[in-house]
This record gives structure tokens, sequence and C-alpha cells, in this order.
């Protein structure tokens, strides 16, 4: 049986580092937005009387469905629009990550895919291992995600132009940020039992809700699959350890592929890490030229940095609606059903 020749031990590599950063940045800004909002609803709830916070616009970015709605506008010839257009600006340029550089919103910017790395890493410490659930159990699931992208696709291309004009611009659409933030401040028995479940289970099982459940994510899978980015594994240099496979957090089996193609993919460049053979696996442009991970972070910035600022600089950026329809709307936010 032929026997491979030791390789040349692969160089080490910045890419988890970076990774880290952009992920960490990230969650901080979306907790500082967050913050904000929520001093932003206390002024108008407190009558006007406490300190005045200016709306993060960015607070839309949580926002999917109306930034889909809007975004179906846009593309029908609707224009930008007024209500929530951070959020349809952050929906395209994540969008646009995915088509130019993988899956990256969810490995590299998605808060929700930060805390879910970092709880099943902590279980990984506190249980001494995670579980993958068997395949005739995991493809299932993971279906469930498609099917609820499905849905809301189904939902949003269904609704006319004039329709969605007139839900975003109801009492509903425009105070739905504070409807999502009521509904975290005032958790009910419900919601706590489903984020306490969420949690444990992702505790155990590797990105749990990432993989099984989230439609934004399947959105952003099925939009990297035109991407001219892929990870690549030179057999020749190969050693067959099988580490890349053992540390992708979506379980492809990465040893056994030559380009990994999938929806599942988070461009999270793990597997490149742990390689230990120099130039058996790398990030690869078309014909093989191979994309070292600075370029891919400086990409994901130039897309998220750049949408902003074009978005700022042509007024697209913050919805603007008087205080008095704010102090009208925000205190009663809770008590408007769905359109």
């Amino acid at each position: 049986m032929p026997v491979k020749k030791l390789p040349h031990r692969a160089k080490p590599e910045n890419s988890q580092a970076l990774r880290r950063s952009f992920q960490l940045a990230f969650l901080a800004l979306n907790l500082w937005i967050g913050a904000q909002f929520l001093l932003f609803v206390k002024f108008y709830e407190s009558g006007m009387t406490a300190m005045r916070v200016g709306r993060p616009a960015g607070v839309e970015g949580w926002l999917p469905i109306a930034s889909l709605m809007n975004l179906k506008v846009l593309l029908a010839g609707g224009g930008m629009p007024t209500i929530h257009p951070a959020g349809t600006v952050l929906l395209v340029a994540f969008l646009l990550c995915s088509l130019l550089f993988r899956k990256s919103f969810c490995g590299w910017l998605c808060p929700v895919g930060t805390v879910s790395e970092y709880l099943w890493r902590l279980g990984r410490r506190i249980f001494g291992r995670t579980f993958r659930l068997h395949r005739l159990v995991d493809v299932p699931l993971r279906g469930l995600k498609y099917l609820l992208l499905a849905f809301f696709l189904y939902a949003v291309v269904a609704m006319p132009v004039e329709g969605i004009h007139e839900f975003l611009e109801s009492p509903y659409g425009m105070v739905d940020d504070v409807k999502m933030l009521n509904f975290f401040r005032h958790l009910g028995v419900t919601g706590g039992v489903v984020l306490i479940l969420l949690g444990s289970l992702s505790l155990v099982v590797q990105n749990f809700w990432c993989r099984y459940l989230c439609p934004y994510g399947a959105l952003m899978g099925l939009t990297a699959l035109l991407s001219p980015l892929r990870i690549r594994r030179e057999e020749a240099a190969c050693i067959d350890c099988a580490k890349c496979a053992k540390a992708c957090p979506s379980a492809l089996p990465v040893d056994r592929l030559v380009t990994i193609q999938s929806a599942e993919c988070v461009g999270c460049l793990q597997c490149v890490a742990v390689c230990p053979a120099e130039g058996a696996l790398y990030l690869s442009l078309p014909k093989r030229r191979r994309a070292p991970a600075w370029a891919m972070a400086a990409g994901i910035a130039v897309v998220f940095l750049g949408g902003y600022g074009l978005a700022v600089s042509t007024g697209h950026w913050n919805t603007e609606l008087p205080d008095r329809v704010y102090l009208e709307l925000t205190p009663h936010a809770d008590e408007f059903g769905h359109p």
C-alpha cells in the first residue's frame, strides 16, 4: 500500500483572529444599537421627559421581513422606501457579501451566529464534546429553515406593492421595531422557555439555531451558491487526516470533496486554519487562484461600510418620522395587531 510522503507543514494563518475580531466588533455594535434604541423608546414612553436619544437606524437590521418587503418594492421600481430604509440597505449588503464571499454574513457578522458559536464552544468545555445528530435526523431538520424561508418569500412575493406600502405605513409597520424590542423586554413564559431551550440545545449541538431554523441564513446560503469563492482541497497535497471535516461547524465532509459548494458553508475558514499540510486546503477563486483571508475580511468590510456610507450620503438611511407620530404610537406599540 503506497504511503504518502510527509508534507511541508502549513504556514500559520490569521483567518480565525480576523474572523473573531469581526464577530466581536459586530456583536458590540448590535449591543450598542440595542441600548440606544431602548433609550430612544423610553424617551417617548416617558412623554418626552426622559433623556432624548436619537433612533439608531441599524435596529432595522433586526426586521428581515420588512426589509424583504421593501426590497420587493425597490426591485419592482417603487424606489427606496421611506419606512425602514436602513433595513433594506443592510439586507442588500449582506446578500452581496454572500454572493461575493460565500455565506460570510453567517460566519463573520451575524450576532446570533456569534452567540451560538460561543455557546457550543462553552458546551464543549463543560461536556468535553458536542454532538452531531444522525444523518436521518439532521437532513430533515436542516430542511426546516428552507421551508420557513419559502413561507416568508411566498408571503412577500404574493403581496402587491400597494399592500406593502399600506402595511409599512400602518401604525403596526411604523413601530414594528418597538414591538420587537418589547418582545424581549416583556418576555412571556412561552418565549422564555423557547429561548432557554434553544440556548441549551446550542450548548450541545453546534450552531443549532443557524443549522436548522434560521430562514435568514437559508437565504444567504442559497445566494452563496453563486459565489465565485470556494474552499478547495488539493488531493495530491492532502494527508487524509480529516482535521478539516472535524473542524467544520456545518459538518461538511471537507476531507472527501475537491471543492466545497454547499449552501451550508459559512466561509468561516476554520477548515483551512486547522489543515496541517501546506497547500492542501485553501480559499480559491476561479481557475484555482488563491484568496488570502485578509482579502475576504477586507471585502466584507468594504461591502458593509460602503453600503452604509452610500445610504447615509444619499439620504436613504434614516426613517424620518415626526415626534408626534412616535409619541402617539410608541407607548401603545403592543396594542397594534397585524394589519
